[in-house]
């Protein structure tokens, strides 16, 4: 009997270690803030080759066209994906290179505080940084579109377990995956120069090790350990819209919609994987 104690003890120190080693407990306060951790999608936009000129493009929204909200209990209100998307969007067509992006989901911000200026000018005592006369607002010359158009759950699960004597171990999974749309409009003509769309899974991933042993007589030996892991669905909605984008670039190059700027062939740059096969650039 001691000797099945024993190793009960020694399962659950090593399960708990491998929480503390694996998958720490949540940082105490006082810790000091990181930046985003990146997938391998951002430093593929960070290495696309130079374009030939910029894209002047706009953002006015990309919108969380679901409807998921997260289960009970969490909360009936809390949506399951972020409603930041168009921000991440904008991030994501900088870290490209190829877009000069212009401020639309704040216009009217901007236009209050050209206002603001205006006023400020026909004043006496004019402060230095706003005394010359406020330029036109640029024109975009398209808009990127679209939006996060699919969140399905528990499109794959499973897992395995085994007990022996009252000493099991137990592992389960269950992935998800999210969608978003992405295309550029022609603010000219209205056309849809481009549209793609990227899948990205979610995985989540729970481990426990517990004993259920009767000693003696109405004496019973029961404990648990375990651990589970949520890969964060925003980052996943984040990596989906950086591929979304460079997809986006890559399609255009092989339409001759834009071009870049060095005479590199695709294949030698980080575009490639983003073209089509027997794509002809």
């Amino acid at each position: 009997m001691d000797r099945i104690i024993k190793i009960a003890a020694v399962l659950l120190a090593f399960q708990l270690q491998g929480c503390a080693v694996r998958e720490p407990m949540p940082a105490e306060q006082g810790e000091t803030p990181t930046l985003t951790p990146r997938a391998s999608t951002y430093y593929d936009l960070l290495a696309l080759p130079r374009p030939k000129g910029r894209l002047v493009a706009a953002v006015y929204g990309f919108r969380d066209q679901t409807g998921q909200y997260k289960p009970v209990p969490a909360s009936s209100f809390s949506t399951s994906v972020t409603q930041g998307a168009a921000s991440m969007l904008v991030d994501a067509m900088q870290a490209s290179g190829w877009f000069m992006v212009l401020e639309r989901e704040g216009l009217q911000n901007v236009l209050t505080e050209r206002k603001i200026i205006r006023a400020s000018q026909n004043k006496p005592n004019t402060p230095d940084n706003i005394q010359q006369e406020l330029p036109s607002l640029q024109a975009a010359n398209m808009l990127l579109e679209g939006g996060i158009v699919a969140y399905d759950t528990n499109i794959r699960s499973g897992g395995e377990a085994a007990r022996y004597l009252g000493i099991g171990l137990t592992q389960e999974y269950r992935v998800d995956q999210v969608t978003v749309n992405l295309r550029a409009v022609d603010v000219r003509s209205g056309v849809v120069l481009a549209n793609v769309m990227t899948s990205k899974t979610i995985y989540s991933v729970a481990r426990s090790a517990g004993i259920f042993k009767f000693i003696e007589f109405k004496e019973l030996l029961e404990a648990e350990a375990g651990y589970t892991t949520n890969e964060p669905a925003q980052l996943c909605v984040l990596s989906a819209i950086e591929a979304a984008v460079a997809h986006m670039i890559a399609l255009g190059v092989e339409r001759r919609l834009w071009f870049v700027a060095d005479q590199r062939p695709l294949e030698q740059t980080s575009l490639a994987k983003y073209l089509r096969p027997n794509a002809k650039p």
